[in-house]
């Protein structure tokens, strides 16, 4: 495979193996539960399969840990556990982080601060033979399920490891409408992370679905 994402059954996993796999690549979504990943490549084929360039395969988190580059699309509070049981599968690899610690208070989300100050920070601590970066935190699930969306937007990108960094670049320039942004070392992403948090309260509260878009850049 060329990219496996675990834990990708969720919205944001789902939205953004449907665009990898429309930019002609192959995608393995990883679950616990193989008969519920298979089960979301059936719900995206069903929808879009005139669009898919590539292929949408159902597979243990374990299988879609063996592929060339991983995302980790877990829910926040269960990422450092999940990608700590695959350590040896992804000793080596670059993994790269999409979770934001966030926690909804009324009309808003807040964010949290998790240990080391980021949720990509924790995952390289727990796992130091992997290249860990951070990406695609700022992408409203919606949009990003919705090729017809006409989503536009800046991704931040921030590892520790330039190689990472820049592979990383390269899987988000494969998406139409998305833009890669080098934001720096790991350090970064505390403030990429918690901003989530703004741009989705923004969203909840002019019932939209804004994306990140830096200008002079």
């Amino acid at each position: 495979m060329d990219v496996g994402i675990i834990g990708g059954t969720g919205p944001a996993g789902r939205g953004l193996a449907l665009r990898l796999a429309a930019a002609g690549m192959s995608v393995a979504i990883g679950s616990r539960d193989t008969a519920r990943a298979a089960g979301a490549v059936g719900e995206l084929t069903g929808t879009w399969s005139a669009r898919i360039a590539g292929g949408l395969h159902g597979v243990a988190n374990e299988e879609a840990a063996a592929a060339r580059i991983v995302v980790l699309a877990t829910p926040w509070d269960g990422a450092v556990q999940a990608a700590s049981g695959l350590a040896g599968p992804l000793a080596g690899k670059v993994l790269v982080s999409m979770a934001n610690a966030l926690v909804r208070e009324g009309r808003e989300m807040l964010a949290l601060i998790p240990p080391r100050g980021s949720v990509a920070a924790a995952v390289q601590a727990a796992l130091p033979r992997t290249r860990v970066a951070a990406a695609f935190h700022h992408l409203p699930a919606r949009d990003m399920g919705d090729l017809d969306s006409g989503l536009i937007a800046d991704v931040l990108v921030c590892a520790d490891d330039p190689e990472a960094t820049a592979e990383t670049m390269s899987l988000v320039e494969r998406i139409e409408g998305l833009r890669p942004l080098d934001a720096g070392s790991l350090n970064q992403a505390a403030a990429i992370e918690a901003f989530t948090a703004v741009c989705v309260t923004l969203n909840m509260r002019h019932h939209a679905h804004s994306t990140l878009k830096l200008a002079g850049i």
